[in-house]
């Protein structure tokens, strides 16, 4: 079940590992756009607002649990790559007991401080009873999705991208069933669709657990393993802390965006919902990249192989760009097609500004390409950091864009909020690599 990247040809690696993630991702952001097209054509475009102008700070919040989660796996990876197998295990105990701590903390106060940030973004008032009933359950199933995530991760660190991808498919089947019983059958509203979703991430989260249990001893801890011990615990927080950091400080400049798409009114934030939720779905392949980065940097790290790294960034990145030029074609040809599934073909409007704001995203998948996969390999390496301050460059550029251009251009400026950002990023994380390299390098010798 597990796969060891430190040997064998780094395109083939690359490739093979990353196809599975996409074809997880890709379900995973399918079913997040059956919820935005049942919400869109069930319930209108007053919930579908509503639901979107959730967006960011759902990304903030859930965003910085993924990265911790994704932060937990590194060492695993960089000891599955040495061998330590016993050290392997005690890492593993570790991240039990801090996954439960985060899994706590973090429903306490996103559920106590939910509605207050909601008004303090300026929801619109016809929207924000729908949005504060959707997010609030997405928050209360925080423990569910930091059960997958971390389980996932584990999985992957091992080289095994398969497993969490199988459950993570039968997951979102449930969910789109959830979603037409919720809101079809049982009228719960917006809230049917976020209860969908949390009852799903319980089911893929058990899943993988009883896969674990039973097919991967690997991965299994004794009482011994169980023992929590500073160290560790230092070192796993010193990989997951900045990952979910990161995502968060890249949050904040989506919080400040939203917030001024807000001020354009109900019809412009339910463009951005529609145009997102294609925009997500045609880059998971570049989240994808970089999760394989991650693990392939950390295995390799760990097995002392540094002379591999680039090799497997040029393949990630190789294959990135051929996936990126095909998606633009796709999104230029098909793209207003595609937003008539989220709502009626009178809403002219909203189906214009969405398929402009996907064209322009689409234009620049290459940089955000090179964004997800230098940044992930370079946190692979152990150098999370480091690699955080890439938000800082995607949040400053969202972050001015909110607050200058979209109130002095409108609409339009918001559609180049996102490649700016990844430009600024990219270059930041160019230079990064090319230090962090020279210092490994260096002390391989």
């Amino acid at each position: 079940m597990t796969k060891d990247m430190t040997s064998g040809s780094p395109m083939k690696h690359v490739l093979s590992f990353t196809i599975p993630l996409i074809f997880g991702n890709l379900f995973q952001q399918f079913y997040s756009m059956v919820d935005t097209i049942i919400v869109g054509r069930l319930l209108g475009t007053g919930p579908l607002a509503a639901v979107g102008s959730t967006g960011s700070i759902n990304f903030f919040i859930i965003g910085f649990c993924l990265g911790i989660c994704s932060g937990f796996s590194i060492p695993v990876a960089q000891r599955f790559g040495s061998k330590d197998f016993s050290d392997l295990k005690r890492f593993v105990g570790n991240i039990i007991w801090l996954s439960a701590a985060f899994s706590v903390l973090m429903t306490l106060l996103t559920v106590a401080l939910c509605r207050p940030i909601l008004e303090w973004m300026s929801t619109p008032a016809d929207i924000i009873n729908d949005a504060y009933s959707y997010i609030v359950v997405i928050f209360w199933g925080i423990p569910f999705i930091v059960f997958y995530n971390v389980l996932a991760g584990l999985l992957r660190a091992v080289g095994d991208s398969r497993t969490p991808v199988f459950f993570l498919v039968a997951a979102s089947l449930l969910n789109i069933g959830l979603d037409f019983l919720l809101v079809l059958v049982i009228p719960m509203g917006v809230a049917g669709t976020a209860w969908a979703t949390v009852i799903s991430q319980a089911v893929s989260g058990l899943g993988c657990f009883l896969f674990i249990l039973k097919k991967m001893p690997l991965l299994h801890v004794g009482r011994e393993d169980l023992k929590p011990r500073p160290r560790y615990m230092k070192r796993l927080c010193g990989m997951g802390l900045p990952m979910g950091l990161q995502t968060s400080i890249t949050a904040v400049g989506n919080v400040i965006l939203q917030t001024s798409v807000n001020g354009l009114g109900s019809v412009a934030v339910a463009s951005v919902t529609a145009a997102s939720k294609l925009s997500s779905f045609f880059s998971t392949a570049t989240d994808s990249l970089g999760v394989t980065m991650s693990t392939y940097a950390g295995q390799n790290i760990g097995a002392g192989k540094p002379e591999r790294i680039g090799k497997g960034l040029k393949a990630g990145m190789f294959i990135g760009s051929i996936y990126s030029v095909l998606a633009l074609g796709i999104t230029f040809f098909f793209g207003k097609s595609l937003v008539h599934l989220f709502v009626e073909g009178s809403q002219e409007v909203i189906i214009n500004q969405a398929y402009q704001y996907m064209l322009v995203n689409a234009l620049f998948f290459i940089p955000l390409t090179g964004v997800n996969a230098i940044r992930l390999l370079i946190q692979g390496m152990g150098y999370s950091k480091l690699a955080m301050f890439a938000g800082v460059f995607e949040m400053v550029a969202r972050g001015v864009t909110g607050l200058v251009l979209v109130p002095a251009f409108g609409f339009i400026a918001a559609c180049f909020a996102s490649p700016i950002a990844w430009i600024m990023a990219d270059f930041f994380l160019i230079l990064a690599y090319r230090r962090v390299m020279r210092q490994v390098r260096r002390w391989g010798k």
